[in-house]
């Protein structure tokens, strides 16, 4: 089987950012899916499941109900190596366009106080597994050490050794 393009790029030296992870037209536009990555693959602990559903929960909300992107918003949710989330939007953008946003979605998470939204058994799958104090302590680690401060590295993806 040929190798997917997110197997492609070299984690080992992949470092936290925003990254394009692809662009697809879908309906005669443009959807380009974004790595929002807030670990460093395999050299940092991964994000605790409960943090990650409880920044997917709030990242979710807010991203649909901000007033600038809410009609580009797509998809919002965790990746599997709980390293980070994927973000799609409608329109062919770039990294730094969307830098913005995600310091005011990060920000949010990072300041929320209150019921999570969605946390109920009515509403979600897995309800107990929620940690909002991590969740804000990740978020605002993020926000402080990559949204504030950054630069192209850690908005395009590394060339891979061949």
């Amino acid at each position: 089987m040929k190798k997917i393009p997110s197997f492609t790029i070299d984690h080992n030296r992949l470092k936290r950012g925003i990254y394009v992870s692809r662009k697809d037209s879908v309906g005669g536009e443009t959807v380009t899916t974004f790595d929002i990555r807030m670990k460093e693959p395999n050299r940092e602990p991964a994000l605790h499941p409960g943090a990650l559903h409880t920044i997917e929960h709030l990242a979710a909300t807010y991203l649909r109900n901000d007033p600038e992107w809410a009609d580009r918003i797509i998809y919002w949710g965790p990746m599997g190596c709980l390293t980070g989330n994927y973000l799609l939007l409608r329109g062919d953008l770039s990294s730094r366009d969307i830098v913005p946003l995600m310091r005011r979605t990060f920000s949010f998470v990072a300041d929320f106080d209150g019921d999570i939204p969605g946390a109920a058994p009515e509403d979600c799958g897995n309800w107990l597994l929620h940690d909002l104090p991590m969740a804000r302590w990740e978020a605002r680690k993020y926000v402080s050490e990559v949204l504030d401060r950054i630069a192209d590295e850690n908005l395009t993806y590394p060339e891979r050794d061949l």
